[in-house]
């Protein structure tokens, strides 16, 4: 974050990839300028898509969403054909670690639960639900 004056800036830094924020047009463009002097670099306009997540900016708000990426999750979880739902989890359901019926392709269960983790970041009414099916990672059953 960098501050000059009353005005406050965020950039976020990923690999090679900055995101550059402020109230400040021209400041950001400062910024640019400033950077661009010391790295090869390329401005590539206004954010639309980052790390799986899609920004819509309007006027006045700022909308993040992984609708493309839910989706790829569904269909690798073979779920794509599933009917959505108010609430994600049966009401009080009750899993146990203390299970007979076969096991799941473990690996493909955490790599699901780990996508469900990164989609709380837009989907956080998710949350406790993702929280609940983690704590079966160790050992997935059918029934969990």
């Amino acid at each position: 974050m960098r501050r000059r004056g009353k005005e406050e800036h965020v950039v976020g830094v990923y690999v090679d990839n900055l995101i550059v924020t402020g109230a400040c047009t021209e400041d950001i463009n400062s910024f640019k300028c400033e950077m661009a002097a010391h790295f090869r670099m390329r401005d590539l306009g206004t954010l639309s898509y980052y790390l799986g997540i899609e920004v819509r900016q309007g006027k006045e708000e700022l909308t993040l969403g992984q609708s493309a990426y839910a989706s790829k999750l569904l269909e690798r979880s073979g779920m794509a054909e599933c009917k959505p739902c108010v609430t994600p989890m049966e009401d009080w359901l009750k899993l146990t670690k203390a299970s007979t019926v076969a096991k799941v392709d473990a690996t493909l269960y955490r790599s699901i639960v780990g996508g469900l983790r990164y989609l709380v970041h837009t989907r956080p009414d998710i949350a406790f639900t993702v929280g609940y099916v983690s704590r079966f990672m160790e050992d997935p059953r059918e029934d969990h």
